[in-house]
């Protein structure tokens, strides 16, 4: 698997580069207030992070005056194991380079997406970015074999902090609700699939350990 840089051309289906915002402040934060651990844990409100003087201003900025919950992903990984989407962007800024896998929703056929489709993209530390809401993304991978991985995520508030009620309505996308704005497939050979997630990922399981 080639892993391409954000500023290559490819990049452009997925996100953007998020350019004028002063991005230290975060960076610093997440570095003193938030944990590496060996696997991987997501938080999707961090204090230290929504009470920053300039966090107000910047999340009027990346969601034009929505409600916005500054929270993290940080650990260890080097495999793709799930999908998931948002009816929404999602902002990320690493304290170290990071790599995300993504693939766009629309190569979702009848529920099911093959691994083939990935693309990887190396984000640079420091760096801010957009990811798309039509961008399939899921827990950052690490850049490196011997660093992890500390990484803001940015969405609009209430995402991922509850799991919805039985839904009735016949749509068949609600299979693939996990939590509140947060659609997810996962690969047969996730922990995630084990734990009771859709699974609609064919073909192999993507880990990049081998190439960073």
């Amino acid at each position: 698997m080639k892993i391409y840089s954000i500023y290559d051309a490819e990049f452009a289906e997925y996100g953007r580069i998020v350019e004028g915002i002063d991005t230290k402040p975060f960076v610093d934060a997440l570095n003193e207030h938030t944990p590496c651990p060996d696997g991987t844990d997501y938080v999707p409100c961090e204090k230290a992070l929504q009470t920053l003087p300039c966090a107000g201003e910047v999340g009027k900025s990346l969601f034009g005056g929505l409600p916005v919950q500054f929270g993290w992903c940080n650990g260890h990984n080097t495999k793709l194991n799930c999908f998931e989407y948002h009816r929404s962007s999602e902002f990320n800024l690493g304290t170290t380079d990071f790599i995300l896998l993504l693939a766009k929703e629309h190569e979702i056929k009848d529920g099911k997406i093959d691994s083939s489709v990935t693309k990887a993209f190396k984000v640079p530390a420091g760096v801010l970015i957009e990811v798309y809401s039509t961008s399939l993304h899921y827990a950052p991978c690490q850049a490196s074999k011997n660093e992890g991985f500390r990484v803001m995520v940015a969405l609009p508030e209430g995402t991922n902090v509850g799991v919805p009620e039985s839904l009735t309505s016949g749509c068949k996308e609600d299979k693939l609700l996990r939590m509140t704005n947060k659609w997810l497939i996962a690969h047969k050979d996730a922990p995630e699939s084990s734990d009771g997630a859709y699974t609609g990922i064919t073909g192999e399981n993507i880990d990049i350990a081998g190439i960073i």
